[in-house]
């Protein structure tokens, strides 16, 4: 179940390069008697006309809500970070505070 399964390699045979002859640029030799004929040059195909995108339209009122809710996303974000940014600051106080506390307390306790 957890085995890969690997597809079975190829088995065309490899090509010997002695045996293939580049082409010249003509598929018949010059002197071929097959008369053929050229085939009419098939009618061009007109491009296809743009689509045409609906540009997008912003009335006054939409304008105002998209300003406000981009506004209200940039206060919500700035609040998340300023917040974090606190707490890290508060946390590095605390622990500061602390290394000052029990280093105070060893040293005392050495002079004893």
């Amino acid at each position: 179940m957890f085995t890969p399964k690997y597809p079975t390699p190829d088995t065309a045979p490899t090509a010997d390069t002695s045996l293939v002859r580049p082409l010249t640029g003509l598929v018949h030799p010059p002197a071929c008697d097959c008369h053929h004929t050229t085939a009419p040059a098939p009618a061009p195909v007109p491009a296809p006309a743009p689509v045409g995108r609906p540009s997008v339209q912003l009335t006054p009122g939409a304008l105002i809500v998209a300003a406000a809710g981009g506004t209200a996303l940039v206060l919500v974000v700035g609040t998340v970070l300023v917040s974090m940014l606190l707490a890290v600051a508060i946390t590095a106080a605390s622990v500061a505070i602390c290394a000052v506390v029990l280093r105070t307390l060893l040293n005392n306790h050495q002079r004893r």
